[in-house]
């Protein structure tokens, strides 16, 4: 229905309403809106702690001095799994090579 709305309106208009509806300022009325902004911004904030643990597991071995290559720092930064990256943090700190990290 939004997007019917929007389509109708002049560009003025149209960033007026946008800019009244941000994510940011608006307080969505419907309990199916608030539902999935809310999942979509618990989405966000998951795949934030993901990425962000991923770079201290590639920032620990980069302090100690190893060459990280593009297929481990791929591995890394792909890897969705909290838990597994977070035990990467731990591992990092005593592996004697960055491949060893995965073993």
């Amino acid at each position: 229905m939004p997007d019917y709305v929007l389509a109708g309106l002049n560009e003025a208009a149209r960033k007026d309403l946008e800019g009244l509806m941000s994510v940011d300022t608006y307080e969505w009325q419907s309990d199916f809106a608030r539902k999935y902004v809310g999942l979509g911004r618990e989405e966000g904030r998951e795949e934030g702690r993901e990425e962000g643990v991923a770079q201290s597991v590639i920032a620990v071995l980069v302090a100690r001095r190893f060459s990280v290559s593009d297929e481990v720092r791929e591995r890394i930064e792909s890897c969705s799994d909290l838990a597994v990256l977070e035990s990467w943090v731990s591992r990092a700190v005593d592996v004697q090579s960055p491949e060893q990290l995965f073993d």
